[in-house]
């Protein structure tokens, strides 16, 4: 297979690998000859068309022609430019999405007092301020003894939690909330330097208004308070390390489950391949009664009223509506284009507008009604897929991702990227090149779907599934053998 044509609507294709200029290629039962080289994840017309018209790709405009465009002529940014502006009025148009209910599978995992379940029993050590980093990763290399059960110790440094005001010290403080609360840490170690904005009794105040404070899980260290911040901070951590040790594995169903789904790097195939599969995965995953996340708000703009008309009811609706529009008004409010997006490395991979890219990324969310909308640094809390108010930066996204309870995050990819967050980070390459060339990165190729034709979707989704039980279960990911483990909050930033 060298071409795809995705949607019966479509008046381009994409070239599932380089083509040659003067090449013939034949598309349903339609002869055409490239007219200039054209490369692997980029476009090409399937038919002459009008400058001012409309270039369908998965059914949907996805920008207006800037020229005339001949059948076989390469279609990118060239002779392609967006549609979007700003603001939108929406009609709330639903269809019906309800999945068909499946038989729940399992995994072992480590159910929590609180009733949710990590799919990790690690020890986490939480910075509250960026003052105190060096202690937090000193003392996570500290060497100390762990009993089989306890899979890790890890700092999360940032340079956060000081000389931070409104909304940028709030995020902070909501997102390392989420972190303290997760599932996937056994235990917690608070560590403030003592004279930072995020004050630590304000901060465990928090803790305990989100319902989320345990004496035994969650010890704390102010360092400015104590005279050896290293010999405390390690008898702190052995009171950790016995708390976490009382947890084992056991087998619970996969409506436990709440999968982040993110993309990064993404090219021309990605939209084709990775994305459409990790959909899948996700419906089937809400079918058996678990919970997807769904990120990168700028990245629904242009597909956005998909999403809305899978809406379960009129309110979730106008939370769709509110975070589209109010993110639209973050770029207008520091002058900023809302469709100033894709990245230069997304357009060379092939991918030429913000609406192109948008309809691929939203393939991630598969079929599913869409539950619930969630601020950032606020917990998932409605089982189903939820929409998750977050920018498309990577490290943000996933750690958003964290915050709001995935103990596992699925992360597509076309072009490759080694980031990983607080929990494991299941890279899933769009073509099996980068599968091949970036193995330390990879854990799972969707590249079949379009190098070997007749590989089945169906067949696909079962696999990935399986290795997402694994993973869940306690098979390390890419990220996790390497360390690939960070962390970064959104800041709304001033412009003055």
């Amino acid at each position: 297979m060298s071409t795809y044509r995705i949607h019966a609507r479509d008046n381009v294709a994409v070239a599932v690998e380089d083509l040659k200029a003067g090449e013939t290629l034949n598309i349903d039962d339609v002869q055409l000859i490239c007219r200039s080289e054209i490369p692997r994840g980029h476009k090409f017309a399937l038919r002459s068309i009008e400058a001012g018209s409309s270039i369908i790709k998965y059914g949907y405009p996805i920008g207006t022609a800037l020229q005339n465009i001949e059948a076989g002529d390469h279609i990118h940014v060239h002779n392609l430019k967006t549609s979007l502006s700003g603001t939108l009025e929406y009609d709330y148009e639903p269809v019906d999405s309800r999945l068909q209910a499946a038989e729940s599978r399992s995994f072992m995992g480590f159910p929590r007092p609180d009733g949710k379940a990590g799919t990790r029993n690690e020890v986490w050590i939480i910075p509250i301020s960026g003052c105190v980093n060096r202690t937090t990763q000193m003392l996570a290399q500290s060497g100390l003894p762990l009993p089989e059960n306890v899979e890790g110790i890890h700092a999360f440094p940032h340079p956060y939690g000081c000389s931070q005001l409104g909304d940028d010290h709030e995020h902070t403080r909501s997102i390392l909330a989420g972190l303290a609360e997760h599932p996937n840490a056994g235990a917690v170690l608070l560590i403030g330097l003592g004279c930072e904005n995020n004050q630590m009794d304000s901060f465990i105040e928090l803790l305990k208004e989100r319902g989320s404070w345990n004496d035994e899980r969650i010890r704390w260290m102010v360092t400015q308070d104590v005279e050896d911040e290293l010999e405390t901070g390690r008898e702190l951590l052995k009171r950790c390390i016995s708390y976490a040790a009382g947890f084992r594995r056991r087998e619970l169903p996969s409506s436990r489950l709440v999968v982040g789904l993110k993309c990064g790097g993404s090219d021309g195939l990605s939209g084709l391949t990775a994305n459409p599969l990790v959909g899948a995965f996700s419906d089937d995953l809400i079918a058996q009664g678990g919970s997807t996340i769904l990120t990168e708000v700028p990245e629904m703009f242009g597909a956005e009223t998909i999403l809305m008309n899978r809406a379960a009811d009129q309110k979730v609706y106008g939370k769709i509506v509110s975070l589209i529009n109010s993110f639209k008004e973050y770029f207008l409010r520091h002058n900023q284009t809302v469709y100033e997006n894709p990245s230069p490395g997304n357009k060379k991979g092939g991918i030429s507008t913000l609406e192109d890219k948008s309809l691929g990324c939203t393939q991630k969310s598969g079929d599913a009604p869409v539950a619930d909308v969630i601020q950032y640094g606020q917990v998932l809390k409605t089982p189903g897929l939820n929409l998750l108010q977050g920018p498309g930066n990577d490290i943000v996204s996933v750690t958003a991702l964290a915050a709001a309870g995935a103990q596992i995050i699925l992360f597509t990819t076309g072009r490759g990227n080694p980031l990983g967050s607080p929990v494991p980070t299941v890279k899933i390459a769009s073509n099996n090149d980068l599968a091949a060339r970036k193995a330390h990165w990879i854990d799972f190729s969707a590249g079949d779907l379009v190098s070997k034709p007749g590989t089945l979707m169906e067949t696909l989704r079962k696999d990935l599934m399986g290795i997402v039980l694994d993973h869940a279960s306690g098979k390390r990911t890419r990220n996790e053998e390497h360390g690939y483990r960070e962390i970064a909050i959104f800041k709304d930033g001033v412009i003055l």
